[in-house]
């Protein structure tokens, strides 16, 4: 009998009928509750076992067709026994070739067999490759054609969704510092990947912009003055330096304006970022590369600059103010070395001229903030 969707043994008849189950189990059903399969007799369940017959051939005479249990399993296998009627009806309840019930059993056309025996063919292709893929992730070792599996960790590591079926399959926890550090441990990602970025959905690339050449444009020439770009170590991007001329100070900054327009799309993408992007890796500058290297104190013979003149008399306060667009050769130093140098010319006169504004902030209650130097790292997707 077929109980459900299991096979059942007959055991005794009455007001209910009782059933013998596989794994020894009985039970007392009601009458229909059951469907025939086969009159018997049946010593035991563990008799029904896979059959070898000609299931093609038989779905080939009946296709289009209805038939019964009995005559599937006679074509299919030769004989209408307990074990081949439960193999004919396994066939039906595989649903590929033959659909329908005990009594009325459909052999499907060969159109749909085709499409549905491509579909699963298709799917079991997909889990073996699924599981391929999972155990190239254990052992660390993806190849290339998992970059494709891998996308959809990188969104929840970069939190652009909340949910990975590979992540889920790993056995982490579904949040963007597990998928970081699954990314790692697999070998997508080095340990020194930074998601941060595209976590905050900022630019990770300089502007693409076109970069105009310098105009020809009438300047205060200071290039006979040496001007000095003091900046840490390895400053890719120098945008002021220093002078000194008898008493007076001069303070060059780098004269954007000269190449960046009002208005004009270089200057609109700088103010939609607002600045550069210093992270622990590289830097993403706001203005296109060409920008600093064309304006970058020091990084051309001859810069364009907006130069401030002042002096600072003997109480500190800053006195003959005047600014001026200028050219000027800037030479490009250290901290580090400046410091090593504050007792010689030029720049004992600068450390003269600066104390003197410095203590005069002081006196009027400047406050000054000692912050700590800070590092960075990460390590297997935490900061």
């Amino acid at each position: 009998m077929l109980y459900k969707v299991h096979p059942a043994r007959v055991v005794s008849v009455g007001e209910k009928i009782e059933i013998a189950l596989e794994g020894g189990q009985t039970k007392r059903v009601r009458a229909k509750d059951l469907e025939l399969l086969h009159p018997g007799p049946l010593r035991s369940l563990g008799e029904l076992v896979p059959q070898e017959g000609e299931v093609e051939a038989a779905w080939e005479l009946l296709e289009g067709s209805e038939t019964t249990l009995q005559e599937l399993a006679e074509l299919a296998f030769s004989a209408f026994t307990p074990v081949t009627a439960w193999a004919a009806w396994q066939l039906v309840a595989e649903g590929l070739s033959f659909t329908g019930t005990p009594g009325a059993i459909r052999a499907r056309p060969r159109a749909e067999v085709e499409h549905d025996r491509a579909q699963r063919d298709a799917k079991a292709v997909a889990e073996r490759e699924w599981q391929a893929f999972l155990g190239r992730m254990a052992q660390a070792a993806p190849a290339p054609q998992d970059a494709g599996r891998l996308t959809e960790v990188e969104r929840l590591a970069l939190g652009q969704s909340e949910r990975s079926r590979v992540l889920e399959a790993l056995g982490h926890e579904q949040t963007p510092v597990n998928a970081h550090r699954a990314l790692i441990q697999v070998g997508h990602w080095s340990d020194r990947h930074n998601p941060y970025p595209g976590r905050c959905s900022v630019p990770t690339a300089d502007p693409d912009l076109p970069v105009p050449a310098l105009p020809d444009q009438q300047r205060l020439d200071l290039t006979d003055l040496p001007a000095y770009a003091i900046d840490d170590e390895g400053n890719q991007d120098p945008d002021d330096a220093v002078s000194i001329d008898g008493d007076r100070l001069w303070v060059h900054v780098a004269d954007v304006a000269a190449l960046v327009a009002p208005e004009g799309a270089v200057e609109r993408e700088a103010r939609a970022r607002g600045s550069n992007l210093y992270l622990p890796e590289r830097v993403i500058n706001m203005l296109p590369q060409g920008v600093t290297e064309q304006l970058g104190l020091g990084l051309q013979p001859v810069s364009p600059a907006l130069s401030v003149a002042l002096r600072c008399d003997e109480q500190g306060s800053l006195t003959d103010i005047e600014v001026h667009r200028t050219w000027i050769r800037a030479q490009r130093l250290s901290y580090d070395t400046v410091d090593g140098r504050l007792g010689e010319a030029p720049f004992a006169a600068m450390c003269a001229l600066t104390d003197r504004f410095r203590a005069r902030r002081v006196a009027l209650g400047a406050i000054s903030l000692d912050l700590p130097e800070v590092s960075v790292r990460v390590v297997d997707g935490r900061v």
